[in-house]
């Protein structure tokens, strides 16, 4: 077992993109503080929020994988496709999920207003801006230039 541990431990592309995701939660964190003045441990590990860590997290092993298996690999090929997946479903389809949470919450409160629903609230946070996603992107990218840089 601590064999097989040491062994990720020592998967580059593995930590760059861990590594990526981890200080873009770390952020996100920070990001929402700045814009609400409290601290909510929730966006520690939640969806949505600035800068993407999902995008962070594919972008990172997309370049990491590419400069260092290089960009004719069909594993960059995987990872490329994996990336575009989920910065459209990060941008798009969660988006729109959040939108339309955000509607149903309002109809529910007011519903409740009137006495005949019951208060279910539903998370509206889930997607991304296109910017959220770009700043996923870039540190992403900055993440794994650091990794290949310092672990050559």
């Amino acid at each position: 077992m601590a064999e097989f541990l040491a062994g990720i431990g020592q998967n580059i592309i593995l930590m760059t993109a861990l590594t990526a995701w981890f200080t873009a939660q770390v952020l996100k964190t920070m990001t929402a503080y700045w814009r609400h003045g409290a601290f909510n441990a929730e966006r520690l590990v939640g969806a949505g929020g600035m800068p993407s860590s999902h995008t962070a997290l594919v972008v990172s092993l997309a370049v990491s994988v590419a400069l260092r298996e290089g960009i004719k690999s069909d594993l960059f090929a995987v990872a490329v496709i994996l990336a575009g997946i989920v910065m459209y479903d990060a941008a798009g389809v969660r988006r729109a999920a959040g939108r339309q949470a955000k509607v149903i919450n309002k109809l529910v409160h007011e519903m409740r207003v009137e006495h005949k629903v019951k208060e279910t609230r539903l998370k509206e946070l889930l997607g991304h801006t296109p910017l959220e996603v770009l700043a996923g992107a870039l540190h992403g990218t900055l993440v794994a230039y650091a990794f290949y840089v310092f672990y050559r």
